[in-house]
C-alpha cells in the first residue's frame, strides 16, 4: 500500500490535463492471486475528472484500475451521495483518492462503504468529524480562494453557483 500511495502522491504532481477516458465498466484488476484495488478519482471544484488523466494513464499502466468520477460539485451532501452511488457499483476493493473540494467528497462517499480500503488526499480538505468545506477554507491564513470569488448566481432550487472571477 506504501507503494501505491507513493506512486499516488508523485503521479498526482506530474499529472497533464488532456482529454478524459474513462471506464465504461468498474473492473476488478487481479494480478496472481491478490486483486488490485479500484482507484477511484475525484478531483476538486473548479474542475472537471480529466484533471486526473496523467495519473489515471500511470495507474494503469501498473495494472489498477481506475475511474474518474465526474463530480456534479452542487454541494458535500449531494456531490457525496452521488460518488458513493458510483463507487458502490463497483466490485471489489476500492481506493477513494480526492484532491481539493473532491477531500470533502472521498470522506463522506466512504461511509458505511466496506470496501473502501484507504482514502487518499491530494491537496485536499481532510475533514475532522463535524467540519465544513467553508470552515476548513478559512481556517489557516493565506488562502486566497474567498477574495477570487465571484458574486454567487442564484438557481432556481434555491442553491448558489459559484464561479472564479
Amino acid at each position: 500500500m506504501k507503494n501505491l500511495l507513493l506512486s499516488l502522491a508523485a503521479s498526482s504532481v506530474l499529472a497533464a490535463v488532456v482529454p478524459t477516458a474513462h471506464a465504461e465498466a468498474p473492473i476488478t484488476a487481479v494480478q496472481g492471486t491478490v486483486a488490485k484495488p479500484t482507484i477511484v478519482l475525484i478531483h476538486g471544484a473548479f474542475a472537471d475528472s480529466s484533471s486526473w488523466d496523467g495519473v489515471a494513464k500511470k495507474l494503469t499502466a501498473k495494472g489498477y484500475p481506475v475511474l474518474s468520477v465526474a463530480n456534479p460539485l452542487r454541494s458535500v451532501g449531494n456531490d457525496s451521495q452521488y460518488a458513493a452511488s458510483v463507487i458502490g457499483a463497483v466490485k471489489g476493493p476500492l481506493v477513494l483518492v480526492g484532491h481539493s473540494y473532491g477531500g470533502m467528497v472521498i470522506s463522506k462517499a466512504a461511509e458505511g462503504n466496506p470496501e473502501v480500503k484507504a482514502l487518499v488526499y491530494v491537496a485536499a480538505f481532510a475533514p475532522e468529524q463535524g467540519e465544513t468545506v467553508a470552515g476548513l477554507a478559512g481556517k489557516f491564513p493565506g488562502g486566497t480562494l474567498g477574495d477570487a470569488l465571484a458574486d454567487p448566481v442564484a438557481l432556481a432550487d434555491g442553491g448558489k453557483e459559484l464561479y472564479i472571477r
